[in-house]
């Protein structure tokens, strides 16, 4: 599989790190009511998405960037490479 990289363009798979559900940037909040609940959630319950899936990729053998891709857990199509940061930024919007 080959993973675009916004800056340095077509990578191999094995320059990278699988680290998860892309869901994981977004940590509750602990000050809410229901915090305890969040974050059990938060750390416990995970999904297995059949289809269109964000996942978080570190390129440990790169320049150690963090990248949110969009693939279908399917058939393995990318469909989007975006650096973790703007992700956050445009979640938060």
């Amino acid at each position: 599989m080959i993973i675009n990289h916004p800056y340095l363009g077509p990578r191999d798979l094995s320059e990278f790190v699988y680290k998860g559900d892309a869901e994981l940037l977004k940590r509750p909040n602990w000050l809410s009511k229901t915090a305890q609940k969040d974050f059990h959630d938060y750390l416990y319950l995970r999904e297995n998405p059949y289809g269109e899936h964000k996942e978080l990729w570190y390129h440990e053998h790169g320049d150690r960037s963090w990248l949110v891709v969009t693939r279908n857990t399917v058939t393995n199509e990318i469909k989007m490479v975006e650096l973790a940061k703007d992700y956050i930024a445009e979640e938060s919007r």
